[in-house]
Formats: structure tokens, sequence, C-alpha cells
């Protein structure tokens, strides 16, 4: 008795995050994911100091023109003799500013037309609900498409244009959440002590509603770099001579015989940049779910 005393006292003296924490740490795969965005995102942050940006990134140089992989470049060389090494660890500060900077976006956005229809229901509710299911309709891409081709490319651009189907992904979730807490003692008590609806969805709301929305986070930012991917292969995305990822993949696609490295290499970057996020994805979901915890 007294040592299960001991271990329920334990357990009431972890916070959430240390909780979150401890059972994260058992899974190896998010684990893996979480190492690998680490590396990635410190890779992506000194590759101002460790490359010259006007040479070794986008500065030509003929006489190196489709070098292979090896020791003098790790990835090879493009057609225009730029070091492939160099522009893919720059190109992450692209498809990571890209992918974070429009969930982020989306997720204010989001949170605000959820928790507003959630917590309201009735006509705000309904107006709000099919306004995002009429938008959710139309594919992510083609809007992305028609907003870039409307404000022109750029990285801010694509982001907003990137961040309107986030927007309704967190909506959803945002609103759902709501609803399942809005009717809770604590939620009636606030409203009837006279506090404002913002401060009552703000403090007392959405704190419990953190749990899906950082799973939807991380799923949505590998999502996200994968549509400015497209976006840049297309053309329409962040413009050249930029290294962005997905733009590597449209210039290495008329060397895919005799450079396949070109399209290999960038490609790679982008299917371990998504599958790490899935993986802490996943691990999240499932170190966040009160059912599983014991």
């Amino acid at each position: 008795m007294t040592q299960a005393g001991d271990i329920k006292k334990q357990y009431k003296k972890r916070t959430l995050f240390q909780e979150t924490w401890r059972r994260l740490v058992k899974n190896r795969g998010a684990m893996l994911g979480l190492a690998f965005l680490v590396l990635l995102v410190v890779a992506a942050a000194l590759s101002p100091v460790i490359f010259d940006y006007e040479k070794d990134v986008i500065g030509q140089n003929m006489q190196d023109r489709l070098m292979g992989p090896g020791a003098a470049h790790w990835f090879g060389t493009d057609e225009y003799g730029r070091d492939l090494f160099a522009r893919v660890i720059y190109g992450a500060r692209y498809s990571l500013i890209i992918g974070v900077g429009s969930v982020l976006l989306g997720l204010v956005v989001g949170t605000i037309l959820g928790s507003q229809a959630g917590f309201h229901g009735g006509v705000v509710d309904s107006i709000i609900m099919r306004g995002i299911d009429i938008f959710y309709s139309i594919p992510n891409i083609m809007t992305a498409v028609v907003i870039v081709s409307l404000l022109g490319p750029s990285t801010v651009n694509l982001m907003i244009a990137l961040a309107f189907s986030c927007a309704s992904s967190f909506a959803r979730i945002v609103r759902a959440s709501v609803m399942t807490i809005r009717d809770q003692e604590y939620v009636e008590s606030s409203y009837a002590m006279g506090l404002p609806t913002w401060k009552i969805i703000v403090k007392h709301i959405l704190p419990n509603c953190l749990s899906p929305i950082i799973v939807q986070i991380t799923l949505l930012i590998g999502t996200t770099i994968i549509s400015a991917s497209s976006l840049s292969f297309l053309g329409i995305g962040v413009p050249a001579p930029a290294p962005e990822w997905g733009a590597l993949l449209s210039a290495g696609r008329s060397h895919i015989r005799d450079a396949s490295y070109m399209c290999i290499i960038p490609g790679l970057a982008i299917m371990f940049t998504v599958l790490a996020l899935n993986l802490l994805g996943d691990g999240l979901r499932d170190a966040l779910d009160p059912k599983l915890k014991k």
C-alpha cells in the first residue's frame, strides 16, 4: 500500500511536460525523428556561417559541372558546377521556414475560427463551418496555385497560400475540442462570473485543447513541406536561384539519366524530413493520449 502511494505521489509531482517527455523518450521512432529534426535545424541555422551564399550556393563554376558525389563534393555538383551539398543544406532553411511559418499562420486563423464556431454554436457555427467545408472541397494545391499566381512567386506569398489549407484543418480540430469542453462546470462558472468570452476561450478552453493541436502541427509541417516542394517543382514556388528542395528536384529532372543524384538527393531530403515529422507526430499522439496514461 505504501509503495502504491509513493508511486501515485511521484506521478502527481510530474508536470504535463515532464510526463509527456517521459513517455516520448520510450518511443524509439519518435526520438529518432526528433534527433534528425534537431540535426537538420542546427545545420540549416548554421548554413550561412558554414557556406558563402554568393560563392558556394549560387556561384557558378562550369569546370566542375555535373561531378558525381565524392570527396571534393559530397553530394556532387549540378549543371552549373554548384556544390549540391551546400545547396541542399541551405535549402533546408527555405523548406523549414515555409513549413513552420505556414502552419503557425494557419494555426492562428484556424484557432480563432474553430474556437468561435465551437463555443457559440448555432448560426455562428453553421456560417463558419459551411464556409470551411466549401473551401475544404477545393484541392489544396489548386488553391495554392491560384493564390501564388495572383500574388506572385515569393517565399512570403507561398507561406500565405499554404496557410489556407492549414487553417481549415486546425479549425475542425479546435471546434471539436471546444465543443467537448464548453459545457464543463468550470467553463460555466467562469461565464456566470461575467468573464468575457475571449478570456474564457483563451484561459480556460484552449489550454485543454493543446494535445490534438500539437500533434496536428507536426503532421501538417510535413504535408506543407511536400506542398511547397511541389509548387517549386512546378516553377511557381520560391523563385530561382534560391535552392529550395522542390526547385532542386525540378532542375535535376533534365539530367535524371546522366546525373540521377541531382534528383535522388533532394528527394531523399524531403522524404527523411517528412518521415521524421510523422514519427515525432505519432510519438506525441501516444504520449499525449490520456487513455494510454496509467
